[in-house]
């Protein structure tokens, strides 16, 4: 007769209960053609281990056995792969949800003279997240250490909604080196632009070189399409000089994350 499968995530009571589970998920896998050494290297066991677990789940008729080597998960094992697969989750969600999530801890720049266990009250400004002492605004923590006004604080019970803006990217367009480059940039028009923007970013030599004709240096030069993003959706407000091959990459980046942009001509 079948084994009742077991509640409260059988597979976690005892290494052997989670070794049957390894192996009936293995020869459900690679069935009906099962190499027990195969499934001893994959889940760490001697190729005898697995025999003996094969042999134990045949006469608990949660697989059949159809000639050597020949094996198949019955409706019985599938069940019992399916009631505690089910558990593990429960079991993942719970610990993600109500304790991971309970014990979650932030970095923020202190903005006054901060103490363990003080509640602040949380802002984002200038793409950093800040805490000050008191609970005065909408969105409020549990500081997890002490730290002078400009040291960096942990925090933890977060409450409420951190409420700022999200920041834009205006994307000027640099055309290949064969259509002119960074020369085609109109050097007026770019220092009026990243004197309205928090940060300059550069994808690609053409676009480095537009900006270094008029001795700008760029916040960002590589990993561009992450960086911008991350900025924005901190606040801050990005121009992008981009190479012509290199905008759609971004524009599909800053799409997927709901950050505003606008794209304008270089010259």
């Amino acid at each position: 007769m079948a084994e009742e499968p077991q509640a409260e995530v059988g597979v976690l009571r005892s290494k052997r209960n989670a070794t049957r589970y390894q192996i009936l998920v293995e020869v459900a896998d690679r069935q009906p053609a099962v190499s027990q050494q195969e499934i001893a290297d994959a889940i760490g066991v001697t190729a005898q281990a697995v025999s003996e677990y094969l042999r134990e789940l045949v006469d608990q008729k949660y697989v059949e056995k159809h000639g050597r080597g020949r094996y198949e998960v019955t409706k019985e094992g599938v069940d019992w792969l399916i009631t505690q697969t089910d558990a593990l989750r429960g079991l993942v969600d719970h610990v993600a949800e109500d304790i991971v999530g309970q014990v979650e801890v932030e970095t923020a720049l202190a903005t006054t003279d901060i103490a363990e266990g003080d509640a602040v009250t949380l802002t984002m400004r200038g793409g950093v997240l800040r805490a000050r002492a008191g609970e005065t605004g909408e969105a409020t923590a549990v500081a997890i250490t002490d730290a002078a006004a400009g040291e960096d604080v942990g925090v933890t019970n977060f409450e409420g909604v951190l409420d700022y803006d999200l920041g834009t990217v205006t994307v000027l367009v640099v055309p290949r080196v064969r259509e002119g480059g960074g020369r085609a940039v109109d050097p007026d028009r770019l220092r009026e632009l990243a004197a309205d923007h928090d940060l300059l970013a550069t994808a690609g030599t053409e676009a480095f070189a537009a900006a270094h004709g008029v001795d700008l240096t760029p916040d960002i030069r590589f990993g561009t399409r992450e960086a911008v993003r991350e900025a924005a959706t901190k606040g801050l407000d990005v121009l992008l000089l981009a190479v012509a091959s290199e905008l759609s990459a971004h524009t599909d980046e800053l799409r997927a994350s709901n950050v505003g942009y606008e794209v304008i001509d270089a010259g």
